[in-house]
């Protein structure tokens, strides 16, 4: 850093400000701006700056852009050209080179002295193997700075003309048989601009399609599914859908019973010469050999092992027979009735792909196998009996462990407290013998939090004290007051039962849920599962409520806040439906889609009870919608967008008490952890947790001093949330992803509200989105994904006039927690 202690020295006191570090950043960013992009360039080299793409009318640009054969340096979100500049500043190759050499060297000396000791030389083996692999590591790629990086990108002509010859091979295959691609470059400055140029002529289209199949099964059964198939007449000559239609016909004939069916049997010829722009497209499906057909299979035999894997030499596994399945094991542990019900390869029925890949999913949605197949053995006709074709399916089912543990130790930080936390889980499969799932769970934890009274934080000495449990059966059926057969087998039906109880003890108060659930939950395919809950029930209860807290609770409900309610004895009862649809995995690493749709109805039948027991009842209605799309970009790199949105309201007035009981009117008035919230991790993320609006409603405070000022810390209700995110993810370096998002939302009061501009206004509510950036990096192991976020207010509606884009008084240092929010967190915020 010598060369630019000059730069420094005049700023030397401006960085003494609490903002240095900010700052500091902006300066190194510069100087990395600054640097000659060329540098290392070799002489008589250029650099390739950028590739341009021209008369794309009709084509797929980002997959013509994919077939590129050099790319230039990334600039977004992170310079990497310049970051490998600043690493080669300080890299010199030859002592890395020497230093290779010298540790080889050394430890060639060091196994030597240790031999015969194969304990001690094999030791060395491994150290040596570390240390060399790292200094290679150094010498092939540059240090770890160049490393997260990039090398400068040499423009290559060459590379050019294998992309024009690609652009143009990639044109054919879309209909587009007259293209032509040409590409020029200009350079400047020794920078390089590769532009192509496309032009796509008139694409040729379906103005005809023949099926041409020897078979009579195999050609029945086409035409019969022909309003499936993926080619129509009129359509652009497209390979790639051409190749999805062989996999659609081969899916559809090998679910037809045909076993022995293979893609290698169907051929498409495209004939251009039958009209002007036009082609003629055969589909012909050949037979495996001249004079024989294709075969359709039916099941012979089916047999499933639930304990495949294990031996016992000398012993034989019992069976049973069931619904013409036979079972076999050598100790049998599962309901053969449960197990019959997840199987959908039946005896005397056509082979089928889809049976088969269902009753796999279905067995291991069970979560008492580690793993299950279904394989099949052709059988052999008996001789001098009519040829049939048969398999035998063997069901082969590896049960897991019976008993699962898992602990989890952890810690938060919150208002400048570290909280540790302990979560213990017991998992009991097969409980019962009927491939049902127990599991037990309790967490205690003490987390720092804001005082709800004075609005600072607790001092240190003071924790909330959390403490729950759970208990959760899964059984894999519906347990219905009749019998439902096998008619939802296919939908994988599993009923919950689930009993939940927290309790939470702080200086203000303390508090008490228990909430118990009935759910059936089913598959209606791969990636769509329903849910629905007949019965949910909560009984809340606050009970050693500070006199201090009790006040501010009055004069919160008498400004209009529902928070008191959270802290009455309250009995909620539900009946509510989930609809969910996600076609991505845990990863997050598809081009998928997110959609997730709630319902609930509570406290219909509230007039029947509610004057025979003390606790409040609230008759509500509720509903959210949560959408997500996925669109991958490159390997690593996503463009994801969200909006959620929801809202809550009584369904009738209650009565409304003073203190002396007696009635001041009604009000429209809902459970308020039934109410809706903004802020947070997976929220809008500038803003704590559930302290987002409403609307443009400012909360104040008033310090130890007499001064009034803003209130970020007290938890803000609504009855309507909009709110929408954006967020581009790309890779970092190794398992470091990074982030850059934006997330906009409030929420709103439905009915007149004495608070100023909370209530929705159709006119208004536009002007009143929070919005808020960041940045975000994520370490991607795999198995578990930690996240940070960085949030800051970019616009805060709840602000006096003048002060709203807060963007303004943005600081990375110093008391900014109202200002910038660190979020800590387990996985993608959506």
């Amino acid at each position: 850093m010598k060369p630019y202690t000059p730069l420094l020295g005049p700023l030397g006191g401006f960085f003494k400000e609490k903002n240095r570090v900010v700052w500091l950043a902006v300066l190194l960013i510069g100087l990395l701006d600054c640097c000659t992009p060329t540098r290392l360039l070799p002489p008589g080299r250029n650099l390739l700056r950028t590739n341009k793409l021209k008369g794309v009318e009709q084509a797929d640009a980002l997959s013509l852009e994919a077939l590129y054969q050099q790319e230039p340096n990334s600039r977004f979100p992170l310079p990497k050209l310049a970051i490998y500049q600043l690493g080669s500043t300080f890299y010199n190759r030859e002592k890395v080179q020497k230093r290779l050499e010298d540790e080889r060297l050394d430890y060639r000396k060091r196994i030597q002295a240790a031999r015969p000791d194969s304990v001690k030389v094999g030791k060395l083996l491994v150290k040596r193997d570390q240390h060399l692999r790292r200094h290679q590591l150094a010498l092939d790629k540059g240090n770890a700075v160049m490393r997260l990086g990039e090398a400068p990108v040499v423009y290559d002509s060459t590379l050019t003309q294998q992309t024009v010859e690609q652009l143009s091979i990639y044109l054919k295959s879309q209909g587009f048989f007259r293209s032509r691609v040409t590409a020029t470059d200009t350079v400047h400055k020794r920078m390089v601009t590769v532009t192509y140029h496309i032009t796509e002529n008139t694409p040729f289209t379906y103005a005809k399609l023949e099926y041409i199949i020897p078979d009579s099964g195999v050609a029945r059964v086409v035409r019969a599914n022909q309003k499936a198939s993926l080619l129509q007449l009129g359509q652009r000559y497209n390979e790639t859908l051409i190749g999805q239609e062989r996999a659609r016909l081969e899916t559809l004939l090998k679910n037809e019973g045909y076993y022995d069916f293979r893609q290698q049997y169907i051929t498409l010829e495209a004939d251009t010469s039958f009209a002007p722009n036009t082609v003629q497209l055969r589909t012909l499906i050949a037979n495996p050999a001249p004079g024989t057909g294709h075969h359709v299979y039916s099941i012979r035999h089916v047999n499933f092992l639930t304990d495949a894997g294990a031996i016992r030499f000398g012993v034989k596994r019992d069976t049973i027979l069931r619904d013409s399945v036979y079972y076999l094991a050598f100790r049998h542990r599962f309901s053969t009735r449960v197990l019959d019900r997840k199987l959908t390869v039946r005896p005397e029925q056509r082979y089928s792909l889809a049976n088969t890949q269902l009753t796999q999913r279905q067995l291991a949605d069970l979560d008492v196998f580690r793993f299950n197949n279904v394989n099949y053995i052709k059988v052999e006709p008996a001789i001098g009996a009519d040829t049939t074709y048969q398999l035998d399916a063997v069901v082969n089912a590896s049960p897991h462990k019976r008993f699962q543990e898992l602990t989890e130790f952890g810690a938060t930080y919150v208002a400048e407290q570290v909280g540790p936390f302990v979560n213990a889980r017991l998992k009991v499969r097969n409980v019962f013998g009927g491939a049902e799932v127990l599991e037990f769970g309790v967490r205690a934890g003490f987390e720092g939090q804001y005082n709800r009274v004075t609005g600072s934080d607790i001092p240190e000495t003071v924790l909330t004290t959390q403490l729950g449990g759970n208990i959760n059966l899964v059984i894999p059926q519906f347990i219905l007051p009749w019998r439902s057969g096998r008619i939802l087998s296919r939908y994988n039906p599993r009923t919950r039962l689930n009993l939940t109880y927290t309790y939470v003890q702080r200086p203000e108060y303390t508090r008490t849920n228990l909430e118990g659930t009935f759910d059936y939950i089913w598959q209606r395919s791969l990636y769509h599962q329903w849910v629905l809950t007949p019965i949910d029930v909560s009984i809340i209860n606050a009970t050693n409520i500070s006199p201090q807290f009790r006040e501010r609770l009055d004069r919160l409900s008498s400004e209009g806040s529902p928070l008191f309610r959270s802290f009455t004895q309250l009995y909620v009862p539900s009946i509510n439906a989930t609809s969910l649809f996600n076609s991505n995995d845990f990863n997050q690493t598809r081009d998928a889609t997110f959609l997730r749709l709630f319902a609930e109805v509570g406290g219909l039948t509230r007039t029947l009870y509610e004057d025979r027991i003390n606790l409040n009842v609230y008759d509500f209605a509720k509903f959210t919608a949560d959408y997500r799309r996925y669109h991958k970009l490159g390997p690593k790199t996503f463009f994801v967008y969200r909006f959620n949105g929801g809202i809550a309201r009584a369904l009738t007035r209650t009565d409304v008490e003073d203190a002396d009981g007696n009635v001041t009117g009604s009000q429209l008035i809902i459970p308020y952890d039934k109410y809706l919230f903004a802020g947070g991790s997976s929220s809008v993320r500038a803003w704590k947790p559930r302290r987002l609006g409403p609307g443009a409603y400012t909360t104040n405070r008033l310090e130890d001093d007499g001064t009034i000022v803003r209130d970020y810390n007290l938890e803000q209700p609504g009855e309507l949330l909009l709110e929408a995110n954006v967020e581009y993810r790309f890779p970092v370096y190794s398992f470091i992803n990074g982030a850059v998002f934006t997330d906009a939302g409030n929420v709103w009061t439905l009915q007149s509200d004495p608070r100023s501009n909370a209530q929705f206004k159709p006119d208004q509510f536009w002007k009143q989105f929070a919005v808020g950036s960041g940045v975000g990096i994520r370490l991607d192991f795999s198995f578990l994904i930690l996240r940070l976020d960085v949030a800051t207010k970019v616009y805060d509606p709840t602000a006096p006039d003048g002060e709203k884009w807060a963007i303004r008084n943005f600081k990375f240092l110093g008391k900014s927690e109202d200002q910038t929010a660190f979020n800590l967190g387990i996985g993608y915020p959506f």
